[in-house]
C-alpha cells in the first residue's frame, strides 16, 4: 500500500508542470481580431480606360470633363468587359451635353458576401471602405431595398441618412439597356435631382429604353452647373487616370 501511495504522489507531481505548461502555451496563442469595418478593402484587380480608350465617345466641342470610379465585388455576376463596354456607351450619351468622360477606373474588391447586395447599412460600409472618388458607380448582384429598383442614384438631396453613399450610383445585375441605364443614373447624380421626363426618346424617362437617349438644353445646363458646383465636373481635362 505504501508503494502504491508513493507512485500516486509521484504521478501527481509529474503531472503538475505538464498541466501548467499546457495552460501557458494556450494562453500565449493570440486570437485573430475581426477585420475593422473601416479598413480599406483588398483590391483584386484594376482596369483603366484612358482618354485614348474613350476617343470614340468624344464630344465634338467639350466644355466640361468627367472621370468616374467604379467598383464590383468578387463573386458577383458582373464581368469587367460588360461594365467597361457599357461605360463607353454611357460616355457617348453624355457627350451630347458637351461633357467628355476622360478617364474611368474599375476596381474589383474582395469583400464579404453582404456587399454584393444593395442594402443601406452594408452599402454605406462598402462605400466608405472602397474609398472611391466621386461620382462613383457600384455594380451589385441585387437589391434588398424596398421598394426595389434595378438601379439607384444617391445625390446630396437623398443622402441625409446615408452620407457615405452621396454622389454614387448602384446598379444591379440583369438590368436592361445597361449603357442607357448608367447614363440615366449619372444624370440624376450630376443634377442632384430625381426628376424624370415625359418627352419622347428622352434619356430621363422613368422607364429606360435603348432608343431613349436624348437630353434637352435644360437638362444639359443643369448637369453642367450642378456638376461643377459640387466638384463632380471640371472645365479642364481630367485625362489622368483616377488616383490609386
Amino acid at each position: 500500500m505504501i508503494a502504491i501511495g508513493f507512485k500516486l504522489e509521484t504521478l501527481r507531481a509529474l503531472l503538475r508542470p505538464v498541466a501548467w505548461a499546457s495552460t501557458a502555451v494556450f494562453a500565449a496563442t493570440p486570437t485573430a481580431a475581426p477585420p475593422s469595418p473601416d479598413a480599406p478593402l483588398p483590391i483584386v484587380r484594376t482596369w483603366v480606360l484612358s482618354s485614348d480608350d474613350l476617343s470614340g465617345t468624344r464630344a465634338s466641342a467639350p466644355t466640361h470633363h468627367l472621370r468616374v470610379e467604379m467598383a464590383m465585388i468578387s463573386g458577383t455576376r458582373w464581368t469587367p468587359d460588360e461594365i467597361l463596354a457599357a461605360t463607353r456607351g454611357a460616355a457617348a450619351i453624355l457627350a451630347q451635353c458637351s461633357i467628355q468622360v476622360d478617364a474611368v477606373q474599375l476596381r474589383e474588391f474582395d469583400g464579404p458576401r453582404r456587399y454584393r447586395y444593395l442594402r443601406t447599412p452594408d452599402s454605406r460600409e462598402l462605400a466608405r471602405r472602397a474609398g472611391l472618388g466621386r461620382p462613383a458607380v457600384f455594380f451589385v448582384d441585387d437589391t434588398l431595398q424596398r421598394p426595389a429598383f434595378d438601379a439607384e442614384a444617391v445625390g446630396r438631396a437623398n443622402a441625409a441618412s446615408r452620407p457615405e453613399m452621396e454622389n454614387t450610383v448602384w446598379i444591379t445585375a440583369g438590368i436592361r439597356d445597361l449603357p442607357v441605364a448608367l447614363a440615366h443614373e449619372l444624370v440624376h447624380v450630376l443634377t442632384d435631382s430625381g426628376a424624370h421626363s415625359d418627352a419622347p426618346d428622352n434619356l430621363m424617362r422613368e422607364e429606360t429604353a435603348a432608343a431613349s437617349t436624348r437630353l434637352d438644353a435644360r437638362q444639359c445646363n443643369a448637369m453642367r452647373e450642378n456638376g461643377v458646383a459640387r466638384g463632380l465636373l471640371t472645365t479642364a481635362r481630367a485625362d489622368k487616370p483616377p488616383r490609386n
